[in-house]
């Protein structure tokens, strides 16, 4: 399980700081989910989760306006005890002076935004699904050819790089070589990225460690892609059956999700960057609904009939 720092949360958004705990920068968030605790301002905690941030907007404050003060005071006390995180409040509403006192009492930070509750929702959960997202390190090259994500699998020295860096060189983009940080970030995509200190740099033997971004311009790389599909590079073998139609569909499981798989074969005389860019055309046809493979052999059976 990942963990993100509050306070990264704050500095991301630019949160006001209204309150901090004594352990403010200690505190982590685990969950992607949030909620919006009017329930639980009026007293019911049936099936309610501790963990999750916490926001409020114009209806809980209608709500906490028409209650006295010592019942805000004693349903602030009794949220905060739960030991939330922390507690939003949306639109630029004010504080009650209740909730500063829950907040000292029971040591919880209080925060404030100045956005409308909805799109602070709407923004907390997608950016905390990518930060907390699951994730492994892959071994390999991803670039992005055709709007395709592409991962280039295989052994070192098998010619990963040198395709990538051609696949540059004719307008595509490269997002990471060497180490491919991939997340999951919903339960039908994986995002992969490189590691902050080997970004935009690739290494090719012979040649040594380049910096594509400042040799081919800014329109050369991309911070992150999905991925679309998975190629497996692998040196030529004499006598090995490799797939001459592509009728079936082969896939490679990462963190749970299978994605779309070739095994390409590597030999002098083979133009790997042609080859990937026509597989990611292709890739992108089956998606849409066409599949090249499957309607020849429709028309060879028609034919032999």
């Amino acid at each position: 399980m990942h963990s993100i720092k509050l306070s990264n949360m704050v500095k991301h958004f630019e949160l006001q700081v209204l309150h901090p705990s004594r352990d403010f920068e200690d505190v982590e968030l685990k969950l992607a989910d949030l909620n919006r605790p009017g329930l639980q301002l009026s007293g019911f905690y049936d099936d309610f989760t501790s963990e999750r941030l916490q926001l409020i907007g114009k209806v809980e404050t209608a709500y906490l306006n028409s209650r006295s003060s010592a019942e805000r005071l004693e349903a602030f006390t009794r949220l905060f005890a739960t030991g939330i995180p922390a507690l939003v409040i949306c639109h630029d509403c004010e504080m009650f002076p209740e909730c500063l006192e829950a907040a000292q009492l029971e040591n919880i930070t209080l925060l404030r935004s100045d956005r409308d509750t909805t799109g602070t929702v709407a923004s907390f959960i997608a950016w905390l699904k990518v930060e907390l997202a699951p994730r492994i390190t892959r071994h390999g090259v991803l670039v992005e050819v055709y709007g395709e994500g592409i991962l280039l699998l295989g052994e070192s020295g098998v010619g990963k790089s040198e395709a990538a860096i051609e696949l540059v060189k004719r307008g595509h983009r490269l997002i990471a070589d060497d180490a491919v940080e991939i997340r999951r970030t919903s339960d039908t995509a994986l995002v992969g990225t490189a590691p902050e200190s080997i970004r935009y740099y690739i290494e090719l033997r012979g040649l040594g460690v380049i910096d594509v971004r400042r040799l081919f311009g800014i329109g050369a790389v991309k911070p992150t892609e999905k991925i679309d599909l998975v190629i497996q590079l692998e040196e030529w073998k004499d006598g090995a059956i490799y797939d001459r139609l592509g009728v079936e569909t082969i896939t490679t499981e990462i963190l749970g999700l299978d994605i779309p798989s070739l095994k390409i074969p590597v030999r002098p005389g083979r133009n790997l960057a042609a080859i990937i860019e026509v597989a990611a055309m292709n890739n992108r046809q089956k998606r849409m609904g066409y599949n090249a493979a499957l309607e020849f052999t429709k028309q060879l059976n028609q034919y032999f009939a």
